[in-house]
Parts: C-alpha cells; sequence; structure tokens
C-alpha cells in the first residue's frame, strides 16, 4: 500500500517540473511577497567547502528590474522557514526561520525652509560601505528549530559580533544609484554573514537579497498547450524569465549540523511561508515606521515548495491552495490527482507519437521523486512524500564538469540527487515523465519494462536549456541581478 501511495503521489512532483513556481494557486496569487518560486538544496561546490550544504529558497516572483519606486522588500508580517527531514518521516525535524523588518529613514530635504519627508527609497548614491543615502533600512533575524512539533520559535543565529539583526541589501534599483553591475555586486557582497548556528560546530553562511532569476523556461508557450516543439533543440526557445529578478534566501550550513540519528547521509528539504490568520487595515495609517495592517491570530502556511512545481499543474484547482497548506506528512490527500497522471496523456493527446506509459500505479516515478533511490539518495526509513532529498557523501561536482541532466546522464550529484542552480529540471522531469527509467529495463526497481513507455526514449524538452555556466562559483551562487535602469 506504502508503494502505491508513493506511485500516486509522485506525479505531483514530476509534472510540477515542467515550469517555476510561479503564481500557482489562487490564493497565492494575491501575496507575491510569501510566495515560493524555487528551491534549491545541494553539497556546496564552491573550491574550499566541501562539508557543507547549500540550501536557497526563492520567493516574489516575476520581479522586473524597473519595479520602483518601493521594489521588492519581503513581508515583515511573514514567517519565511526551510526546513529538514533527517529522520526520513516527512516531518521537519530542523527548520531555519527568517523574520524580516523594513525600517524607514524618513530622510528629508529643507525645500523652502521646511524639511520634507522624500518620496523615493533612497536620496542619492549608494555604495558598498555607504549606505547614508538609503532610506529604508531592510534586516531580519533567522532562528533555528529542531524536533517536530514547534511553535514558532527558537534559538538565534548569530553574526559577527554576536549581531543577531542582518542586512538585506536594497535591490538593484539602477546604475546611476549603484553603479556598474560589479559595483552593485560589491556592495551586495558585504551582506554576506558567516554565522554561528546554535548546536553546530562549525560556522554557516546566509545571505539574504535579490538576485537575477535562476529558473529558465518557455513559459508563454508551456501554457499554451505546449505550443512548442517537445523534440527539438534543447536551446531552440527563448527563456521568457531571462529579464527577471528574484528575492533569494540561501543558508550554507555545515553538513554534520543537518545530520540526524538515522545515520544515514540523506536529507529531505523544502521551503515554506506562513502569515498570520488575521489581518487588519488601519483606518488612518500612521507615518514612518508605524503599518497600516495589524496582523494577529495563528500561523497559517500559504506556501510550499520542494520538488519544482508541484502545485502548479498537477493539483486540481479547488485544491491548490489546500496544497499549498499542507506538509509532506499528509500528502496522501493528494493521491485522487495523480493516480491515472494527467501530462502524460496531455501530451500524448498534443503530440500523437509521444505516447504516455501505460503502467499504472507509475512505480517508476516513485523512487525519482517521492522516496529517492536505494543507494543514492533514499533514507533508511521511508515515507513516500514530495520534497528534496540529498545524499549528502556524494561529492560535489565542479563548475564546468556538471551535467544537467543530473542522475540521468550520471552526474549523481544533481538532480534529482537534490537541485543544484544549472539542473533542467524541465527536461530531465519531462522524459522521467514520458517513462525514460521504463528503458532501463529493470522491473524489480523501477515496477515497468520499455513495453510500458513506447516514447521513453524521446529527447523531450522546453527549448530553454540551463546549465551551471550562468552561475557563479562561490555562494550565494545565483547572480548579480540586473538592473533596474542603466546610466
Amino acid at each position: 500500500m506504502q508503494v502505491l501511495t508513493a506511485a500516486v503521489l509522485l506525479y505531483a512532483a514530476v509534472g510540477g517540473a515542467y515550469a517555476s513556481s510561479h503564481r500557482e494557486a489562487p490564493l497565492i496569487t494575491t501575496m507575491p511577497k510569501v510566495d515560493g518560486t524555487d528551491f534549491y538544496m545541494f553539497n556546496s561546490y564552491e573550491p574550499n567547502r566541501r562539508g557543507y550544504v547549500t540550501l536557497i529558497a526563492n520567493y516574489s516572483p516575476l520581479e522586473d528590474a524597473y519595479g520602483g519606486p518601493n521594489y521588492f522588500a519581503l513581508d515583515p508580517d511573514a514567517l519565511y522557514e526551510i526546513h529538514i527531514d533527517n529522520v526520513g518521516d516527512a516531518r521537519a525535524h530542523l527548520t531555519f526561520q527568517f523574520r524580516f523588518k523594513n525600517t524607514v529613514g524618513n530622510i528629508a530635504l529643507n525645500v523652502g525652509g521646511k524639511q520634507v519627508p522624500i518620496p523615493l527609497v533612497q536620496a542619492g548614491p549608494v555604495s558598498a560601505g555607504d549606505s547614508s543615502k538609503l532610506n529604508v533600512n531592510e534586516t531580519y533575524t533567522l532562528n533555528v528549530l529542531r524536533g517536530t512539533g514547534h511553535d514558532h520559535s527558537g534559538e538565534a543565529v548569530t553574526g559577527p559580533g554576536g549581531i543577531t539583526t542582518f542586512t538585506k541589501p536594497t535591490d538593484f534599483i539602477g546604475t546611476k544609484t549603484f553603479g556598474s553591475a560589479s559595483d552593485y555586486a560589491r556592495y551586495a557582497r558585504q551582506y554576506i554573514y558567516t554565522i554561528n548556528i546554535p548546536g553546530c560546530g562549525s560556522p554557516g553562511r546566509v545571505f539574504v537579497g535579490q538576485r537575477k532569476e535562476s529558473f529558465a523556461v518557455a513559459l508563454g508557450k508551456t501554457f499554451d498547450l505546449l505550443n512548442l516543439n517537445p523534440l527539438g533543440p534543447r536551446n531552440g526557445n527563448s527563456n521568457d524569465l531571462a529579464d527577471k529578478n528574484i528575492t533569494s534566501i540561501a543558508l550554507e550550513v555545515p553538513t554534520a549540523c543537518l545530520m540526524g540519528g538515522s545515520g544515514s547521509p540523506v536529507i529531505g528539504g523544502w521551503t515554506t511561508s506562513s502569515v498570520r490568520q488575521e489581518k487588519l487595515l488601519a483606518l488612518n495609517p500612521g507615518s514612518a515606521n508605524s503599518t497600516p495592517e495589524k496582523s494577529e491570530g495563528g500561523w497559517i502556511q500559504v506556501s510550499r515548495l520542494g520538488m519544482p512545481l508541484v502545485n502548479e499543474l498537477v493539483i486540481g484547482l479547488k485544491d491548490k491552495d489546500k496544497f499549498n497548506n499542507s506538509t509532506p506528512a499528509n500528502d496522501a490527500q493528494f493521491a485522487e490527482y495523480v493516480t491515472n497522471p494527467t501530462l502524460p496523456a496531455l501530451i500524448e493527446s498534443l503530440f500523437p507519437a509521444a505516447k504516455a506509459p501505460t503502467n499504472f500505479p507509475r512505480v517508476d516515478l516513485v523512487f525519482t521523486f517521492l522516496t529517492g533511490f536505494q543507494g543514492l539518495n533514499q533514507l533508511s526509513t521511508v515515507t513516500a512524500s514530495e520534497m528534496l532529498r540529498l545524499n549528502t557523501s556524494i561529492p560535489p561536482t565542479p563548475k564546468g564538469s556538471q551535467r544537467n541532466l543530473g542522475v540521468l546522464v550520471g552526474d549523481n550529484a544533481g538532480f534529482p540527487n537534490g537541485r543544484r542552480p544549472g539542473d533542467d529540471v524541465v527536461t530531465a522531469s519531462l522524459r522521467v515523465v514520458i517513462g525514460v527509467l521504463c528503458t532501463f529495463n529493470n522491473p524489480k526497481i523501477f515496477g515497468c519494462s520499455p513495453a510500458d513507455a513506447p516514447a521513453g526514449a524521446a529527447p523531450l524538452t522546453d527549448g530553454a536549456a540551463i546549465d551551471d555556466s550562468v552561475f557563479d562559483n562561490s555562494f550565494p551562487y545565483l547572480t548579480t541581478p540586473i538592473p533596474g535602469a542603466t546610466n
């Protein structure tokens, strides 16, 4: 029964990987600041950083670089979390919790003898070491929680000199405000903090700030009934997200700190955001650092993301908000949507040569997305659930040598053994959906044979390829954002 449940749940993960998780459910479209778009988890491949795992949670989809005058601060009334299951029961046993605060500096200019507050977030040029002209200071705290059933409190993570409040760099407004892209990079790098995590013997690192959008997909064509050539070249379509930015929450944590008591080197991870149950708008909003909103009541989870885009293409419309509110331990409630997965059938209806696999339940997909592969990224205790799984004992593949189809082409340090920024999860997942694992002809492992997947060897792709060449070779790996204006 557990295998059946795993099989029917898997498609939620596979189908979702066909694009990045932007605006995937009705409720979250109204709350872009807490909309999780991508989650990465991989063994750090920056030189001399063996023994660390990098966790990156992206939020705030489709940021236009020119999105002034207020740009893209995260929500000070929300709770952003990264969860780790190091036991195998689909529950969070280690949680990193971020809370944000935005303070208005109330910079004023003398106009006709009166000090009048300016209307912008900056009053002049800003550079590394000189933020005196910034009118808004974005900060955050980071707590670590251990054990299940937490009440959203924990121990404070500290930075240099014992600080508990960290600064988020202002978005890349433009080159007149910050100078060139390299100038902005220097400005942002000063907010990469070395941190002490309670319960960890070695320090980690944290960075929160705007980055260039890290996902690539032919987004418009995908949602226009796959209005593309799925057998075309892997670089045959433009990346519709190439002109967007994103806000990243990035952590680098000592591997040993993430381990549980199971003795397994495998961990599972996902990110969530939560808001208060009630929000009231003030009739007469105050000025400066008062808020026009008052949030109260218990926390309600409104976004969840592990594997790329479970919710967007699979879960029925009426249950999309429910999925965002759920936890991996409760994923069986969505089995009805994946017992007979619709994406392979849709692909076949649009492209008759791409015959959908005929093996039900799709056991070949179980290992890829819900349980991991034995000997690769499966915990000794297996609970079928949607999350990223990473074997921390597999050495990272250096930048320049990574293969963007990951495990499918022999790079076991890549997707679905975790996920690196340069992994082409769209193409890899499309090929798994259409049955590439069945072509390996090992029914005992995958539950299917080549006859079950007539199109299993088809080189499906959305045509918007991505690889490690477009990312940095150091933490936080995602690159300098696009400036809102150039000088």
